[in-house]
């Protein structure tokens, strides 16, 4: 779970269903043993310790569950996040959070390019609005993310998609 942040969600397309849906997916992988790993950024505009740094309000950690920090959009670049998944044997990752067209894109890729299948939910990542910026609306990008990480290849590994309700976690 990348990002989701007080303030990385505070505007984020589609927000609650979003968080909804990651918080389905949450209890569903801590009923079925699946280890669930917390991403949180920090920078000079989302400090550390700040109520904007702070995960949203209806996700809640269990101090067991292993909490990387991050300062790159890469969830890898500058973590302990191999250390972190290779201690608890974890070689497919299901990725959800924020934002698309930044730290989920930036990580989907980091995990692949390591050799790391990685499913992508569908229906349970979120960005802003950068279309001021020139960047298309954010369900645009959410689709077009969707829809390259479908047809995403590479030898030994493998690439999906699939809607929250859809997942099924290893035994």
């Amino acid at each position: 779970m990348i990002d989701v942040q007080n303030d990385v969600m505070a505007h984020a397309h589609q927000r609650d269903t979003v968080i909804a849906n990651i918080a389905a997916l949450v209890t569903r992988a801590r009923s079925e043993g699946t280890p669930v790993i917390w991403v949180q950024h920090s920078d000079d505009d989302m400090v550390q310790g700040s109520d904007a740094w702070q995960y949203v309000p209806e996700l809640t950690r269990h101090e067991t569950e292993p909490l990387v920090h991050k300062t790159y959009g890469d969830s890898f670049e500058g973590t302990d996040l191999e250390d972190v998944l290779a201690a608890a044997a974890v070689g497919r990752l299901i990725v959800t959070g924020a934002e698309t067209d930044a730290c989920i894109r930036s990580t989907i890729h980091g995990a692949f390019t390591r050799g790391y299948d990685v499913t992508l939910v569908g229906d349970a990542h979120t960005t802003n609005d950068q279309s001021a910026w020139g960047a298309p609306p954010p369900e645009q990008v959410i689709a077009y993310t969707n829809l390259y990480w479908r047809s995403h290849r590479a030898p030994g590994r493998t690439a999906a998609v699939t809607d929250a309700e859809s997942i099924a976690f290893p035994n």
